[in-house]
């Protein structure tokens, strides 16, 4: 099983402690980000990772894994990065964003799923969402899964919690067939709109072509980290035994 993981940004919302080094570094309870997706992707039984790089690249080279650089990090967004590392889409792999933390039976769970799209998506979220956010529905975004695990909208700015059965969590799982659904749905993409796309917005748009996305529910266990403020609830909540990432 491969894993690629998405670490071209630069993580400006983290202020100073990216100025000398990619988001991905920034340290949790004495390990970095990187090297926790690391451990805990081979525990989950990964055996071939590889990093999509951009801002600061040559550090995240020597880690032990293969990279791939996107030239345009500056200028394009998570599908861009996905997209560089074409190479590897011969064979379905876990695609991670580089900013979450998360378990090894999280992934043990999501190599043992055979649908050719897998989203994990925290049923819990409100729970994090409350610890990071006076109110929730400031960062949150539609989430609509129904009865037969299919992902029915995702990614879109919403008002009412009624939108939000779970939140996304940048953890995924492509087979190859997938690969060629979405190489084929970005060719069709002016070049413009491909560069600013993200990736929920990608799924979206493949689930509104009828192609099949599924969820995976997970009950927190994970944890995002987009700003200083997030970077320290992520510290508390493993000194409580709240979250639990090493391999």
């Amino acid at each position: 099983m491969k894993a690629i993981i998405l670490a071209a940004g630069r993580g400006s919302r983290l202020k100073g402690i990216t100025d000398d080094r990619p988001k991905c570094l920034s340290i949790v309870r004495g390990m970095t980000m990187l090297e926790s997706q690391l451990s805990v992707l081979k525990t989950g039984g990964v055996d071939e990772i590889i990093i999509v790089t951009g801002y600061k690249n040559q550090v995240l080279e020597m880690f032990g894994c293969r990279t791939v650089h996107n030239l345009q990090w500056e200028e394009t967004n998570m599908v861009v990065s996905l997209l560089c590392a074409s190479e590897e889409f011969a064979h379905g792999a876990i695609v991670s964003y580089s900013d979450i933390i998360y378990g090894k039976d999280i992934v043990s769970q999501l190599a043992k799923r055979t649908e050719d799209i897998v989203i994990v998506y925290d049923r819990d979220w409100k729970r994090l969402w409350e610890l990071r956010f006076e109110d929730p529905l400031q960062d949150a975004e539609s989430f609509v899964i129904d009865s037969d695990g299919r992902i029915r909208d995702i990614g879109r700015k919403v008002q009412s919690l009624e939108d939000v059965q779970g939140q996304y969590t940048g953890l995924m799982r492509f087979s190859k067939k997938a690969f060629e659904w979405i190489e084929d749905f970005c060719d069709r993409q002016p070049e413009k709109v491909l560069h600013k796309m993200d990736m929920t917005t990608m799924l979206r748009s493949l689930i509104k072509e009828r192609y099949p996305v599924y969820g995976m529910a997970i009950d927190g266990g994970w944890c995002e980290i987009d700003t200083e403020t997030d970077l320290a609830l992520a510290n508390r909540l493993c000194a409580e035994g709240r979250l639990d990432f090493c391999g």
